[in-house]
């Protein structure tokens, strides 16, 4: 009797311990997003945009960003038997290598032969060329967007927009999700003042939008030039809300290389309208600032030439400032476009106008945010200053949006 009862126990005991072993399993797999949620970027999504390109000659406007899985989309549509007939650069170019406001020419890609045409020279973005626009007739947008008024990928894409406009060619806009887009901050850009080479649409400093609804909005709002509207197409990526949190498993350009500088990009970039550095030529560009005359900080740093910033601000002079590489990223989430770093190295070196260079303008959009640090106002009270423009944006993007905000 006490062997079959031991047993009969033993079994109990060991149905139990199975039991319990597929609860907490069950409990981890559902904490893991299976693979079936995963963000999708759309040129993943083949099926879609495929069937578009049979029998048309095909341009993409991408760079080194235009990445599906483990191949570039330009291999990928070449393997696929896709017509493609050339390459158009935005900044940084095809590759992603050259430094801000380089001079990014024309060539051939060595790997494929493919013409690889510029639209970014001596400074500026420029439109693409009567002969270029003969070459297709469809356009593949595929850039890795962050979400800024002066990231300048979208200008691109609007110029080949206006371009396919005016001779009636397709546009197809491969989206991919908003490393900033779960926010929109800062001003709206007064273009009958400020537009330029850094910002060139009526949008706020952080618009919150990936490309694909930014291209709706463009076409939607007339803003092409006499507003005309370009024959468009957005492939949406699969599973993405402007509420993820979306990491880029690549850098979108030299000088963004990780996270923390995507995240601190809408704040300290304005430093690129001051005697500032903002670590341009250091190994964390977009992370530090400092000044060669801000003592008493608890960082220090030498910003020098390297390829991807030639002749940075301060080059080879030690600046004094602060490191906020360590810094919480749900922290710089929370603070948005934050302009209390402006406002301290402002105060810091006594103030004045020759703190500003005329490019700080063109930067925030407005006039009213350097006369409101020079007065001593607080970033909060500067701040509500745009919340109007803020909430009007908001409801002005609504129609365009692909995703759940």
């Amino acid at each position: 009797m006490n062997g079959k009862h031991n047993n009969t126990e033993m079994y109990r005991l060991h149905s139990f311990l199975y039991i319990c072993l597929l609860a907490v399993t069950s409990l981890i797999v559902r904490a893991q997003p299976p693979e079936s949620l995963r963000i999708v970027p759309a040129d993943e999504r083949t099926e879609l945009y495929l069937p578009l390109l049979q029998g048309k000659r095909v341009a993409l406007l991408a760079n080194h960003t235009a990445q599906v899985g483990e191949r570039h989309l330009l291999d990928l549509l070449l393997a696929e038997g896709v017509d493609v007939t050339g390459v158009f650069s935005p900044e940084h170019g095809f590759r992603g290598t050259v430094e801000a406001g380089g001079t990014v020419r024309s060539s051939i890609d060595e790997k494929t032969g493919v013409p690889i045409l510029s639209l970014y020279g001596g400074g500026r973005s420029k439109g693409p060329s009567a002969e270029d626009m003969q070459t297709f007739d469809v356009l593949i947008v595929d850039l890795q967007d962050v979400g800024l008024r002066f990231y300048t990928y979208y200008i691109s894409m609007y110029y080949m927009m206006d371009a396919c406009a005016a001779r009636n060619k397709e546009v197809v806009v491969l989206d991919r999700p908003n490393p900033n887009g779960f926010y929109v901050d800062g001003p709206i850009l007064d273009v009958t003042r400020y537009k330029s080479g850094v910002g060139l649409l009526p949008i706020p400093v952080v618009h919150g939008m990936t490309l694909g609804e930014l291209a709706q909005m463009i076409n939607g709002e007339g803003w092409l030039t006499d507003g005309r509207q370009c024959r468009l197409k957005v492939i949406p990526c699969d599973h993405y809300t402007h509420r993820a949190l979306y990491r880029l498993p690549l850098a979108p350009s030299p000088n963004l290389p990780n996270m923390q500088a995507v995240y601190l990009y809408p704040s300290l970039c304005l430093f690129e309208g001051t005697v500032v550095s903002l670590g341009r030529g250091t190994n964390k560009p977009f992370q530090v600032y400092g000044h060669p005359l801000m003592k008493g900080c608890p960082y220090s740093f030498t910003p020098q030439s390297v390829p991807a910033a030639k002749n940075p601000p301060q080059l080879d002079k030690l600046c004094h400032g602060f490191d906020l590489s360590a810094m919480p990223q749900d922290s710089i989430r929370t603070r948005g476009l934050d302009l209390t770093y402006v406002i301290d190295a402002y105060r810091r070196l006594g103030g004045g106008d020759s703190f500003f260079t005329s490019f700080f303008e063109r930067l925030i959009g407005v006039d009213y945010v350097r006369e409101m640090i020079k007065q001593g106002y607080a970033s909060d009270k500067i701040r509500a200053c745009w919340q109007e423009d803020v909430k009007r944006f908001k409801e002005q993007r609504k129609p365009y949006l692909l995703y759940t905000e």
